[in-house]
Parts: C-alpha cells; sequence; structure tokens
C-alpha cells in the first residue's frame, strides 16, 4: 500500500461514479416524476453498449467513434420513449408493485432480444481515438480514457443542473417531483411530460453503457448487475435528487476503491480481505444510510400519491363450496403420484411447485395484510436452506430434526432484519430488505470454509424413508399444506385482524391501542420461518443448495409470484406460484428464448389481468353470483287493475 497507488485507485474511483451516475440520475429522475421502480433501467444500459458496438463497427473506429457514442444514446432514448407510450402509459394507475412486474417483464424480454441480435459471447469494442494511451502519475500509468470519464460525470450533472433550474421543462420536472397530480390538475399535459422523462432516463443510461464500451466487454449480465448498483445509488441519494445520486456515486465508488486498495489487512491475528468486500460495500452503505436517514442523503420525504390503487376488501372466510373444492384438491394432489408411475419428472416438478407455493405464500403475508413490500425475501429461503444443510453435514444432526430447526435459523434473521425494517415503509422499506439480503448472499458467497462459497453445499439428502421421490412428495405436501393453512389460520386472528388495521391505517390503529410496528415484525418473523420451511424443503429435495437460493433474483422470483396470482386474494399467492413454476419449467424446454416467452406472456397477464390470476377469478365470480342473486331476488311485475271488477 503506497501513496501512488491510493492516488490511482481515487482516480479510478472517479471514473467509475461517473458511470454510475449516469445510470443512477436516470433511474432517479423516472422515479421521481413517474414513481416507477423501473427494474428495466439497467436493461437500457446493457442496449446502450450493444448499440454503440455495432455503430463504431459500421461506422469505423476513428472518427466515427464518438457520433457512435451519442447516436447509441439517442437510439435508447427513443426505445425508453416507445415502452413507455405502448407499455407504462397503461398501468400509471395501478399499484406500483405492478408496474414494478411489468419492468421485470422487459428485463426479460430485452435480454432475449439481445441475445438474438448479438449473441452469446462477450463483444470489446476499440479503444476510443485520442484517449487510447495512458499518463503518468507519480510513476504509475493511468488510462486516458478514465481521465475523461473522469470530466464526464461532473459535465452532465451540470447540464442536469441548467435543464432542470433554467427551463420551463426542468420546472415542470421538479412540481412534477413534488406532487404529480397538482401539475396535471393545472392543465400540463402529463402523459408527454412522463414520455419525455421516461425518453431522458433511458438515454442516461444508455450514454453510460455507451461510455463503457472502451473500459468492459458487453455481456448479457450487465442489466441486473448495473440495476442493483443503480438502486443503490438513488437510495443513498435520495430518490429524485441529481446531485444527491451524483454524491452517492462518489461516495460508493471511493469506498469500493479504498477497499481495493487495502487488499488483505491484519487485524487483531486474523486476515481480513476488504477486496472481496467490494461485492457488498454498496449493499452496505445503503443499509446504514436507511436506517439513519431514510429519505437518502439529499432526498425528501416522498409525497403521498392520490392514486391509491384498487380498494383492499375485507378478507372473508371460505365458503363451503370453496371447501369442499380445496378438500378435492387435496385428495387429487395426494394420489398424484400413483396417477403418474410412468412419469417421474411429474413428482419432481410437483415437489418444486409445492415448495414455491409455500416461499411465494409467506411472501404475500407480509406484502399484502401486512402491507409489506419485501425485495430480499430470498434471505429466508436461503437462510432455511442452508442451515438445513450445515445441521445435517456440520452437526451431524438426522433429516427429520434439521428440518425442524432450520426454519429457525431463518426466523432469527427476520428478526434481526425486521427489526430495522419496520421502521421503514414503501420503497425504502423493500430496498432495505434487498440490502440485508445482498449481505447474508455475500456472507454465504464468499465465507468458503463454512458454506462451501460460490460452489454451495453437495450431499445434502433426506433420510432413507425418504429416498423414494413419492415419499418426499407426501411429506412436502403435508408440510406446505400446514404451512400455508397455518398462514391463513393466523390472518383470520386478532392479530390478523389488528396487522390488516395497521396497514389500512396507521393512525387509527395507533389511536386504539395498538402497536403497529410491533405488529408488523411480527409478522415479518413469522413470514421468514414459514419462508425457511420452504427453503429446508428446497434443499433436501435437491441434494444441495447454492448461493442463487438467496440471490435477487430468487426475491423478483417471489414477487412475481405473488403479484402474478393477485395480493388482495388468499389463493392469489399459490396460483401465482404454480402458474409462473410451471411456465418457466414448460417455456425453458421448449425454446432457447424461454425469458422473451415468459416475459410476454407476465405482460400480457399484467394488462390484462391488474389484480392478479386469482383476484380476476374472484371478481368475475362475484359478479355472476350478484346477478345470480339479483335475478332471484327480482320482484313479480303486477297486473294493473282498472276496476273492482277484477278483484276476486
Amino acid at each position: 500500500m503506497s501513496l501512488s497507488s491510493l492516488l490511482l485507485q481515487f482516480l479510478t474511483g472517479l471514473s467509475s461514479a461517473s458511470s454510475l451516475f449516469l445510470v443512477g440520475a436516470g433511474l432517479s429522475l423516472i422515479f421521481g416524476v413517474t414513481r416507477i421502480v423501473n427494474f428495466a433501467h439497467g436493461s437500457f444500459f446493457m442496449v446502450g453498449i450493444y448499440i454503440a458496438y455495432t455503430l463504431v463497427d459500421r461506422l469505423g473506429t476513428g472518427l466515427g467513434f464518438w457520433p457512435a457514442i451519442v447516436i447509441a444514446a439517442l437510439a435508447v432514448g427513443v426505445l425508453g420513449a416507445l415502452i413507455e407510450m405502448v407499455l407504462l402509459r397503461r398501468i400509471y394507475k395501478s399499484p406500483e408493485l405492478f408496474q414494478l412486474l411489468a419492468t421485470f417483464a422487459l428485463v426479460l424480454v430485452i435480454k432475449d432480444a439481445v441475445l438474438y441480435l448479438w449473441g452469446p459471447d462477450e463483444l470489446l469494442g476499440p479503444r476510443a481515438p485520442g484517449l487510447s494511451g495512458a499518463v503518468e502519475i507519480l510513476g504509475r500509468q493511468f488510462p486516458t480514457y478514465d481521465l475523461f470519464l473522469i470530466v464526464v460525470g461532473p459535465v452532465v450533472l451540470g447540464l442536469m443542473w441548467l435543464l432542470l433550474t433554467r427551463t420551463r421543462f426542468g420546472t415542470l420536472v421538479r412540481a412534477a417531483t413534488q406532487d404529480r397530480e397538482m401539475v396535471s390538475a393545472l392543465g400540463v399535459n402529463q402523459a408527454w411530460l412522463f414520455t419525455a422523462v421516461f425518453a431522458l432516463g433511458a438515454m442516461l443510461a444508455g450514454l453510460g453503457g455507451a461510455l463503457q464500451l472502451p473500459r468492459e466487454p458487453a455481456t448479457l449480465a450487465m442489466d441486473l448487475n448495473t440495476i442493483g448498483a443503480a438502486f443503490v445509488v438513488v437510495v443513498v441519494g435520495g430518490m429524485g435528487s441529481i446531485p444527491g445520486a451524483y454524491v452517492a456515486a462518489l461516495l460508493i465508488s471511493e469506498i469500493k476503491a479504498v477497499c481495493i486498495w487495502l487488499g488483505v489487512v491484519e487485524l487483531f491475528g486474523y486476515s481480513v480481505s476488504f477486496s472481496k468486500l467490494t461485492l457488498v460495500v454498496d449493499f452496505i452503505v445503503m443499509a446504514i444510510v436507511l436506517v439513519w436517514r431514510p429519505w437518502g442523503l439529499f432526498g425528501r420525504p416522498q409525497a403521498p400519491s392520490r392514486y391509491v390503487g384498487m380498494a383492499e376488501e375485507p378478507l372473508r372466510r371460505a365458503s363451503k363450496g370453496y371447501l369442499w373444492a380445496v378438500a378435492v384438491l387435496g385428495v387429487l394432489l395426494m394420489a398424484l403420484p400413483l396417477l403418474t408411475v410412468d412419469s417421474p419428472y411429474t413428482t419432481v416438478l410437483m415437489i418444486d411447485l409445492l415448495i414455491a407455493a409455500l416461499f411465494a405464500a409467506s411472501l404475500h403475508f407480509i406484502m399484502g395484510p401486512a402491507g409489506m413490500h419485501s425485495f430480499g425475501h430470498a434471505a429466508y429461503f436461503g437462510l432455511g436452506a442452508y442451515g438445513a444443510a450445515l445441521l445435517v453435514k456440520a452437526s451431524g444432526l438426522p433429516m427429520e430434526l434439521a428440518l425442524i430447526v432450520a426454519p429457525l435459523v431463518a426466523a432469527i434473521g427476520a428478526f434481526v432484519y425486521g427489526w430495522f425494517a419496520v421502521r421503514l415503509s414503501g420503497v425504502y422499506l423493500a430496498m432495505l430488505t434487498l440490502a440485508f439480503a445482498q449481505i447474508t448472499w455475500a456472507i454465504v458467497y464468499q465465507w468458503d470454509s463454512f458454506t462451501g462459497g460460490s460452489n454451495g453445499l453437495t450431499g445434502v439428502w433426506p433420510s432413507e424413508w425418504l429416498s423414494d421421490k413419492r415419499m418426499y412428495y407426501w411429506l412436502t405436501l403435508i408440510l406446505v399444506a400446514a404451512g400455508v393453512l397455518l398462514l391463513r389460520r393466523v390472518l383470520f386472528s386478532p392479530f390478523g385482524y389488528a396487522l390488516r388495521a395497521g396497514r389500512d391505517s396507521v393512525l387509527r390503529a395507533d389511536a386504539i391501542g395498538i402497536d403497529v410496528k410491533r405488529m408488523q415484525w411480527t409478522a415479518f418473523v413469522i413470514a421468514g420461518t414459514a419462508a425457511g420451511l420452504a427453503g429446508s424443503l428446497y434443499a433436501f429435495s435437491k441434494g444441495s443448495i447454492s448461493p442463487e437460493s438467496l440471490s435477487v433474483d430468487k426475491s423478483v422470483d417471489g414477487l412475481v409470484m405473488v403479484l402474478l396470482g393477485g395480493v388482495q386474494t388468499l389463493a392469489g399467492p399459490v396460483v401465482g406460484a404454480v402458474t409462473f413454476s410451471w411456465l418457466h419449467d414448460t417455456v425453458a424446454r421448449n425454446t432457447d428464448y424461454w425469458r422473451a416467452m415468459l416475459g410476454a406472456i407476465i405482460l400480457i397477464l399484467v394488462l390484462l389481468f391488474p389484480q392478479g390470476i386469482a383476484g380476476f377469478s374472484k371478481q368475475m365470480f362475484d359478479k355472476l353470483k350478484r346477478k345470480t342473486v339479483m335475478a332471484g331476488d327480482a320482484p313479480i311485475p303486477a297486473f294493473p287493475r282498472k276496476g273492482k271488477e277484477q278483484l276476486p
């Protein structure tokens, strides 16, 4: 560790901050005005670098390089405008989570579109003309192009400041950030304002991607890698704050640079690898900022939207017909392995569907009745899975006992994380759960001696009497059914009614003596325990476990399941889990572009059934029932009487 190496790492952090700022600024701008948590923003970054690669190849690596960068950014801006007009404009009045689901579907579609157009291989662009060399700083070489990127960040920040403070468009954007409904009430064409803002945000992301062409190869993994970092920048800086995004990008990039500079350090006789912290240090920073200042460094409390979405109907106990239908379904599920003896894969698939149903039901427990959005629910699923695997392999516990203890490991994680999370609400709560999940993932991913690191743990098989998949299926069916029914029973208890009261009106619930935060914390632990049970069943069904079980992808899958089925119905998460898992399995086995097909199906379902599959079915059933009742209660028309002679 020397002063010259520290200075070079500091400069590298500045150049990385500029690229991160371009993505974060666009995402912050879009969220500030439209209130959409745009999961596809990382896809715009990825498309930008791919388009730039093609344009540079066509226009030449000389003077054609710089026009290619600009045209690529403009092309991504046009793509963003088209997406906003065709898709997002139709769902602005839908609940925020359904908008998130739509943008996640766009991620799948765009990724396969890029795969089709450019192929799966990494594409490395040429050096920037005139900036391909290096300059000597304190005896060390530093890339000239990185010096150029250091300048780009402040220049774009200055241009954005001028746009937002010295133009009518900027005034409208700032007004919409504070109260977009009032802007519309004053006669501003809100639709075109949203389109312009979305296009500008997408263009900034495309510019950030295009400028990375000389620095790193274009890969299909850039979308999700970038969106995670962009979320951190936006949340740390403050939702809707462009200067905040720049300060947050600087803070995170420089902390990572210092970690790389420190390398491995001996502390109190232990070797600490600070360079490994780069995988998670940004999420640690986000967690600290959210706990200390929930609205970010430069943010303000979010103004409540007047678009409250669909009203929550009170939960009603199941009718006799519904109970009979569930009983028949239970009998069919019990008999399924006997009816599919010639198709053993069906049993394996059904185990996966059952585990997914319990995982989705646990997430719905805190999303629907408790009103808490979680982007990191996979943390408890993974803790249960790793808990079961480690109890069997490291402690030598029998599988049956591990299956009981492992959910308690997840409950402890939910107990600790929930204490911090329930102090926030809305997007900020969701981002804090994402931060905790990523911290847990990083620990599991890098603790090679205990968790197996990136390779995970293998040889985690159930007991001998469960070696037959049919026996394990029946055990899974019993435990999943018990878990789902127990969650349902809790919701109809006094605790469940108090939980929903806190969701619907915190002030009124507090006025009648309900400790809302304690109720939500308890709900967090209950949901984490159920997710841990699903994770432990998953570990024994597969015989192994890997860090992917705690990844962002797993959490997003859970969100998709709940939203696809319907948040406002208790059957929704089960229906959504079965639908999504079956579609994922079926589509993936029949086409190489399964992501695009799955994304298209999700988009169609979002547009046609914004209340979810189960919610739509319930709505249709209620309408049919009301029509039947009205027809049965219609009065019999009386015949007119003209005189006494017509009386009997």
